[in-house]
């Protein structure tokens, strides 16, 4: 016996729904990506990836665990690189990336997620290296955010099995359409399936919006402490960005430099720069290059200075007005021109410091063992070679700022001397400026063979280059004597080279007393007992 038509009519419009979602043409894939990337970004994200092994090993682990944790490292990565991240809506994911999306949304609406964008925007290593300070809070919100993962994947289960039955409709109804006789009766095994079909598609559709159901409280569940760890992990990983970057400002390590280092170079600088002997007096070093900025702003050079009262001379750029004003008469022209010969014109006087020096800046500096023991004024723990090779690196800028050549000469025993030299005509290689930072030897205090180092250089820069007045600093925490001979050949270079010498003796130390082979030595004189102040010698960067 069959169905009569009107029935089978019936049966169709039960299936109305069915027949729209089973004969429609696959809808699109929704996102694995949380995070909008055009393929810049993409490109951005692979060459990052590909350069950053430990990026890559952490993919790797997490993989091994939890589902889908590329797409995620991949999603926090933007979320640091980009300049403006805009997150997709939960509608447009995929159910099996709906945890990424819930960490992604808990980080782009985290206050801490500003810090660290400051830091890491545009700048795909230092995003990559948020990602890798993460690591930790990102694999315990997959383990806390388990059952959440494992009810979005039932949720896509179930979508596909509602999707089957919904095809299975259609191709029931079309069986049914083919066995239908002329009269308009369906045979009864065809119009049975058709009904049965439409049974398991409302199944399947109940089912799908349960897990849907689940997974939604689950992830709702797991929210909690998915922003927590989040925040977390953001303050952490600000905060490491945020040091590493003062780090390299603080050893001069410029943008455009960071910028041509691939990722495995960049880390292995930071790594370097951190773990090396003044890796912890970073900040130190940062204050003085600061200080050093700032007396140089304020060093007059080129210029007339304070006016200060008037005076007589020639000089015509400074000539006041009312002498001036004999040049607009005929008759007093010449009167003019008598008092310019003579050098008798009124001019505005003025008083401003102006460097001497034109050759090379050389600073000496004591690595001998007491320079490396914490200072008993310091709270925290700068010694004095940290302190001395600070004020070094702010004078190697004050010479490249100059167009000077640095020499740094580190010293200890007599035998114990390295020289370390940088020439204004060529760039600053920053491993060569680490090796002079980090240098030292740890014996005893010699000051001839240091001092007679830096005047063979003044004067071979004088014979090659003719130039003349070169600057000595010399940093020491100890006293030495010198022969007689030697002190004879000291001050005749220096007549003939038109050398300064500041001396910097650090700590309680007898050796700035008048008479002593410091003050003999040097033009300018003093002792240092700060050791975490750099302002105590901020005039030297105003006179060399």
């Amino acid at each position: 016996m069959g169905r009569t038509l009107s029935k089978l009519k019936d049966l169709a419009t039960r299936a109305g729904k069915w027949l729209g979602l089973g004969s429609a043409a696959p809808a699109p894939p929704r996102a694995t990506s949380a995070v909008v990337a055009d393929r810049f970004d993409t490109m951005a994200w692979q060459e990052m990836y590909d350069q950053a092994e430990p990026l890559r090993e952490l993919a790797e682990d997490l993989n091994e665990q939890y589902d889908h944790t590329t797409d995620l490292l991949r999603d926090v990565f933007l979320c640091a690189y980009k300049v403006a991240p805009q997150v997709r809506g939960r509608q447009e994911m995929a159910p099996s990336r709906l945890v990424n999306h819930q960490v992604i949304t808990a980080t782009i609406t985290s206050p801490e997620f500003e810090e660290l964008h400051r830091e890491t925007a545009g700048d795909p290593y230092a995003a990559a290296m948020a990602v890798l300070a993460q690591a930790a809070a990102l694999r315990r919100i997959l383990e806390q955010s388990r059952q959440a993962s494992e009810a979005a994947q039932q949720e896509k289960a179930a979508e596909e099995s509602a999707e089957e039955a919904a095809r299975t409709v259609v191709e029931a109804l079309q069986r049914a359409t083919q066995a239908a006789g002329d009269d308009g009766t369906v045979p009864t095994a065809e119009a049975n399936a058709v009904g049965q079909a439409i049974s398991q598609a409302e199944e399947g559709e109940q089912e799908a919006q349960q897990a849907a159901e689940r997974a939604r409280q689950a992830l709702a569940a797991a929210a909690p402490a998915t922003r927590t760890a989040v925040r977390a992990a953001l303050a952490q990983a600000a905060d490491a960005a945020r040091e590493e970057q003062a780090l390299m400002r603080a050893w001069g390590v410029e943008p455009g430099q960071l910028e041509r280092m691939s990722f495995e170079e960049r880390a292995a600088l930071a790594e370097r720069l951190r773990g090396g002997r003044l890796g912890r007096f970073f900040e130190l070093i940062g204050r003085f290059r600061q200080m050093a900025f700032g007396e140089r702003a304020r060093r007059v050079e080129h210029a007339p200075g304070e006016l200060v009262g008037v005076t007589l001379g020639d000089d015509l750029t400074r000539v006041v007005p009312s002498e001036l004003a004999q040049l607009g008469t005929p008759a007093l022209r010449a009167v003019f021109v008598a008092k310019f010969a003579e050098a008798r014109l009124m001019m505005y006087d003025s008083r401003g410091e102006a460097p001497t020096g034109q050759g090379a800046i050389i600073v000496c500096v004591d690595c001998s063992f007491s320079m490396a023991v914490p200072g008993s004024g310091s709270a925290d723990g700068t010694t004095a070679e940290a302190w001395a090779k600070a004020c070094a690196l702010a004078l190697l800028d004050q010479a490249r700022q100059a167009k000077r050549d640095f020499v740094g000469i580190l010293f200890s025993s007599r035998e114990q001397v390295s020289v370390h030299s940088f020439p204004a005509s060529r760039p600053v290689p920053i491993d060569q400026v680490i090796d002079f930072a980090e240098d030292f030897f740890g014996g005893g205090t010699d000051f001839e063979t240091p001092l007679s180092t830096a005047v063979d250089v003044l004067e071979t820069e004088f014979n090659e280059e003719g130039r003349p007045r070169g600057d000595i600093v010399f940093i020491t925490d100890g006293e030495c004597g010198v022969s007689e001979e030697w002190m004879r050949r000291w001050h005749e270079a220096k007549h003939q080279l038109g050398y300064r010498t500041f001396g910097i003796a650090v700590g309680n130390s007898p050796a700035t007393a008048p008479g002593s082979v410091l003050d003999s030595l040097c033009d300018n004189l003093r002792n240092l007992q700060d050791l975490t102040d750099p302002r105590a010698v901020a005039d030297i960067f105003r006179l060399i």
